[in-house]
């Protein structure tokens, strides 16, 4: 019995950042694979399961807008995390340390993700598929969520619904669109050094297939 979920995502803007274009951040075309994890372990989050994102759906046009933003010049490293909080002056000033940065993002984005989730060996006795798609479901019905999902950056946040009607209608029929390579997920197998990984992103009728697709390292 396949334990697959639908969800429905959209908002006000978007920014997928491009990791080539990281100091004037520009967005990928469509949602990420690892951006839509995210937004589903916001709903629902347990050590006993993985999501796997199967499809991405865009329901909109792909429209870009240009804004400007102020960011942080600076960042608390780990060692210097350690060194300050026993010392207690583990603080960043906001004036002096922003810089104005232009952004392409990506306006009105919408998509339903298709995913499913496997068993890991974290789960309990008492966890079993038919319960932990439940809870996500009754999760996504209520609007409950552990932190606010959002669309790449956490100023833009990510409304959502458990999408329950038979067919998706992109807004993409007959076009088939080449994405290059996108980032695909992180891999954690080394904690101290994680590896990015890419996949060749095609955008078929407005899906984003991710099933058998080949990851490049």
């Amino acid at each position: 019995m396949a334990y697959g979920v639908r969800l429905e995502v959209w908002g006000d803007y978007a920014c997928f950042t491009r990791p080539e274009l990281k100091v004037e951040r520009f967005s990928y075309l469509v949602m990420t694979p690892s951006a839509a994890r995210g937004i589903l372990e916001a709903i629902f989050w347990h050590g006993g399961l993985r999501w796997i994102v199967d499809r991405i759906h865009v329901l909109s046009e792909i429209q870009f807008e240009n804004i400007r933003r102020n960011e942080r010049k600076s960042k608390i490293l780990c060692t210097q995390a350690a060194s300050r909080a026993q010392k207690g002056t583990l603080y960043q000033v906001r004036e002096g340390d922003l810089q104005q940065r232009a952004s392409t993002v990506l306006r009105q984005p919408h998509y339903v993700i298709s995913a499913h989730f496997e068993m890991t060996e974290k789960a309990n006795l008492s966890d079993n598929p038919g319960k932990f798609r439940e809870m996500f479901c009754r999760r996504a019905k209520k609007g409950q969520c552990y932190h606010t999902p959002y669309f790449g950056c956490r100023e833009f946040p990510a409304r959502f619904r458990l999408y329950e009607e038979e067919e998706v209608r992109t807004a993409h029929i007959g076009e088939t669109k080449d994405l290059g390579f996108m980032l695909y997920d992180m891999d954690y197998s080394d904690p101290r050094k994680p590896q990015p990984m890419f996949f060749r992103a095609q955008l078929v009728d407005g899906v984003l297939d991710l099933r058998d697709c080949e990851v490049y390292r």
